[in-house]
């Protein structure tokens, strides 16, 4: 199969580069491009894969398809990876030298950022052609050609000239070894981490205060101790003048937020044990109670504690309580909230029968309590001025007055402790004021994103909701960085922009990237670009030549916008909604994006797939070991593309061995002639195989549409082979079947499909092929249906046998009446099924039949309740069962391995007999 796939590739490369059709509906589809700073594994595959499934399906559907890569290489990675080869970084030469087996000669030049990207961005190449992806490579480019920075400086001018993107004080995640913020793609570990914004909350302690960092200010009112570490040394420190009480790791944290620290002494956690501060609101001593918990490397390394609303609170006092310490202290209760009790802290951890502090169930018992006390909790008395309140309006108002009469400060830390930049050192929160920044929090930005959302497309429908809330959720985006790969900013060249915020409008730069790689990039000035993309100034005063500005504008205006985008789930929170942002700003209302696809996750084994933590299989050794088109067909039929999937080897050489089946029944079948009653329903069936296959891919149903296209034909041929005559291996249906097969299973497994289209007489490639239609003058729903009928009844034949304890020798069939009938077209008719006997009695002559007529409804009303609606439609046409079950007799003696009798039910006495049913014949067994 290699030599097949090398052979096959040769046509194709040239075959899939797309130019502009006027007499050809456009179809541009494109997905998230890659980072190469490593080798693709088998997550990356479904990722691409699937899209080209998309793109080969509308190509053979008459679309002039437009399916582009290109490769980003913008930011501070990369380096990190060069720093840690140069420091010759165990884990890190074991990764490259070892997992994405890079010889050592070419290895030792990975010092150079830039030999890094360009070996990956190639072996990137190679394997997606070796995957069979149908891309237009001649438009692959990197992020860091000066043609692509000329077009981000333009860009920007349009965002930065709007006012989008200003300069100010923010939190940003930052990297102090790099010396400069960090995003999701710089991260080894914690991509998923948030900023928290905490209140410190400070208690008078002498000549000095605690400061206590929550997310809950308004708790303060049910404060009944504080937390200290006795076996932590807390720093005494001048903190912007006040002395304070924090930890160590706290103080480096506040210095990266402009606070100015001075170190004054020393203090052990034990010495503070049994102290006592003063509580900020009522005055009243606040003992300092022991905890071992309270991790100095969080907040301020001190907590204050609410045991009345904070599970962990409440089973730590618990915990001391039962050693008969600390006795005195009883929660304070100060938020009511529907369906939990007084103190529903205690009531979650006793219900839940917590026994300690480390039970896994307590980070969800408290989020649970947390998320019902902030949506529906209120004030009680305890609360004073604010009593009555929502805790949603109390934390803003308790937060604004702490931090306006009470010298509160707002404290930024992480959500996870080990959030790594990819250069090896941990992440923290740093507020920088001269950085630059997209102020997605503009209101009136948000609003255009909420207007053009309902105009998107989006795969699956249910992520909409989250695309809404991150619009509404986003603030200022740190858009700048200073070291590290990318385009310089045009009006403080000091800094460069960061990776997601070059690349949320490069799919219309795809559109001309193979043409404006010729010209000189110092000629591509903003003017140039408004032309390109906008149409706006005068072509014949630009520096590139009019000629072939027009022809980029009319290439431009040819594919955008585009139809549909490929991304993953885990970036609607951000490139996938920057992306919307940034076409509003700056493309009129016609070239919007129409379409987004969001993919679910990738597992091995389980397992999420970590290059860093070793947890991969790599693409190519897939392909390599099972063949692309295996690989393909399992990542295509594994899930749903937003669906999660788990690749486990054993389940892809399966797939592999169902492929070698199509392989041999179309080849089998291109010797065979003739023809058969059964070709009616075969090619019946294959209308709507193909029907239901158009459908599925048509809405990026990917997985159903194998499960029709190979699943359901593959099913139909094993009962076309059962009922053929004696000594016939097949008729010239199969001619029609495989013809079709072969296009429904090219945009899975093309390599395959486009060998067995040439195998089979075909001229040209499969790839572009007519897509099969389906004719309707060729359903032939008798046919089906009497079909059907025999193979539920050899199913039913051959579930009794197995439940018999007699040595068998006969099968009769009792074949309903045709008084039956009536009553099975009028329960299929009736919308109300559950008074439907009422109807059936109605009618005289069934009433006449008493008993039997209602039994026979009730029966019948069940057996609907068990069919496909439209195969109760078909049934309640009507059949002639009898004449079915008489012709078929020789076969179902065949498959029974029984003699056969077919009874009319009303002409026999058996007391079975009257159990038979339309579709549902009785059935004896003697």
């Amino acid at each position: 199969m290699s030599e097949i796939e090398q052979e096959i590739r040769k046509t194709w490369i040239p075959a899939f580069e797309s130019n502009p059709a006027e007499d050809k509906e456009k179809f541009y589809i494109n997905v998230a491009f890659p980072y190469p700073s490593g080798a693709m594994h088998v997550g990356h595959g479904r990722t691409y894969i699937v899209p080209d499934v998309v793109a080969r399906f509308w190509r053979m559907q008459g679309k002039q398809v437009l399916f582009p890569m290109a490769f980003h290489v913008t930011g501070a990675p990369v380096l990190g990876i060069a720093k840690r080869i140069a420091k010759k970084d165990e884990k890190t030469l074991k990764l490259y030298g070892g997992l994405y087996r890079v010889p050592q000669e070419t290895l030792n030049s990975f010092t150079d950022p830039i030999v890094i990207v360009n070996y990956f961005a190639d072996e990137y190449e190679r394997v997606m052609k070796q995957l069979g992806l149908s891309i237009d490579w001649r438009r692959r480019f990197t992020t860091i050609i000066p043609q692509y920075s000329k077009f981000i400086e333009w860009q920007y001018s349009h965002i930065y000239g709007q006012g989008k993107v200003v300069k100010g004080e923010y939190p940003v995640r930052y990297c102090p070894n790099c010396d400069q913020p960090v995003g999701d793609h710089d991260l080894l570990e914690g991509d998923s981490a948030e900023i928290m914004h905490f209140v410190f909350v400070k208690y008078p302690f002498g000549e000095f205060v605690i400061p206590t960092a929550t997310l809950r200010p308004e708790t303060i009112f049910g404060v009944t101790n504080l937390w200290a570490n006795p076996e932590v040394t807390y720093l005494k420190a001048e903190v912007d003048g006040e002395k304070w009480i924090i930890s160590r790791e706290a103080a480096e944290k506040l210095r990266m937020q402009k606070h100015t620290v001075t170190e004054i002494g020393m203090i052990s956690g034990a010495d503070l044990v049994d102290k006592a501060a003063t509580h900020p609101v009522s005055g009243a001593a606040v003992p300092i109670l022991p905890a071992s918990f309270v991790d100095p490397d969080m907040g301020s390394g001190l907590v204050m504690s609410v045991p009345a609303h904070a599970p962990f609170d409440y089973i730590a006092l618990r915990d001391l309580q039962q050693q008969g310490k600390y006795t005195d202290i009883v929660p304070i209760p100060l938020v009511t909230v529907p369906n939990f009790g007084t103190i529903p802290a205690q009531e979650i951890v006793e219900k839940n029968k917590i026994p300690h502090q480390d039970d896994p169930r307590m980070d969800e018992l408290t989020q649970e309590l947390y998320t019902a006390e902030f949506s529906k909790g209120k004030l009680n008395e305890n609360c004073g001025a604010h009593a009555g309140k929502s805790v949603r309006q109390a934390r803003e108002d308790v937060t604004r007055e702490f931090v306006d009469t009470r010298g509160s400060i707002i404290f930024h830390d992480m959500s996870e402790k080990r959030v790594i930049c990819r250069c090896g050192n941990r992440v923290y929160v740093k507020i920088l004021d001269d950085q630059w920044f997209l102020n997605y929090a503009d209101p009136a930005w948000k609003e255009q994103i909420h207007a053009q959302l309902p105009k998107v497309a989006l795969v699956p429908p249910e992520v909409r909701a989250e695309f809404e809330r991150t619009v509404d959720w986003l603030k200022e985006w740190p858009c700048t960085r200073r070291v590290g790969l990318g385009t310089h900013v045009p009006w403080d060249p000091k800094w460069l922009f960061e990776p997601l915020s070059d690349s949320t409008i490069y799919m219309s730069y795809y559109t001309i990237a193979h043409k404006i790689t010729k010209i000189d990039a110092e000629k591509l000035t903003p003017a140039v670009f408004d032309y390109i993309f906008l149409g706006i100034g005068d072509v014949n005063a630009l520096p590139v030549d009019a000629a072939t500005l027009k022809e980029l504008r009319s290439e431009f205006l040819y594919w955008y916008p585009y139809d549909y985008r490929f991304s993953a789930k885990d970036l609607i929170s951000n490139h996938l909604t920057f992306q919307l942002f940034h076409h509003r700003a700056i493309f009129p209302d016609e070239l919007q994006p129409k379409g987004m696809v969001v993919f679910g996750m990738g597992l091995l084994n389980g397992m999420k797939m970590s290059s860093s933590k070793g947890n991969v299989f790599l693409l190519e050794d897939a392909a390599n070991e099972f063949g692309a088109d295996t690989v393909r067909m399992f990542l295509v039929g594994s899930a749903e593309p937003w669906q999660d999937f788990d690749w486990r080897n054993e389940l892809v050489l399966s797939v592999k061995k169902q492929i070698e089946r199509m392989w041999q029944i179309v080849l089998d079948a291109s010797s065979v002639s003739g023809s058969a009653p059964i070709d009616a329903w075969l090619i019946s069936r294959l209308q709507h195989r193909i029907d239901a296959a158009t459908k599925a891919l048509s809405a990026f149903q990917t997985r159903q549409a194998l499960q029709e296209a190979y699943n359901g034909i593959v099913s139909d041929l094993a009962w076309y082979r059962r009922r053929l005559p004696e000594g016939s291996n097949g008729t010239d249906a199969l001619h029609e079947v495989t013809s079709v097969w072969i296009r429904l299973m090219a945009p899975v497994i093309p390599y395959t499909a486009e060998k067995l289209w040439s195998e089979t007489g075909h001229a040209g490639l499969v790839s572009f092929a007519p897509w099969p239609v389906a004719d309707p003058t060729k359903v032939n729903e008798v046919v089906e249906v009497s079909e059907e009928l025999l193979q539920r009844t050899v199913e039913d034949i051959q579930s009794i046998l197995k439940l018999v304890q007699i040595e068998a020798k006969k099968v009769t069939l009792f074949v309903a009446p045709a008084w039956k009938h009536q009553v099975f077209g009028i329960v299929a008719a009736a919308e109300d099924k559950r008074n439907v006997v009422k109807t059936v009695m109605a009618d005289a002559d069934l009433r006449a039949k008493g008993k039997d007529a209602t039994d026979a409804a009730v029966q019948t009303v069940k057996l609907i309740h068990s069919l496909p609606p439209e195969l109760v439609t078909s049934i309640a046409a009507g059949v002639d069962e009898f004449a079915i079950f008489s012709a078929a007799k020789a076969f179902l003696e065949k498959e029974s391995g029984l003699a056969v009798e077919v009874v009319a039910a009303e002409s026999s006495a058996h007391p079975k007999g009257r159990m038979a049913l339309p579709f549902k014949p009785a059935i004896v067994v003697e």
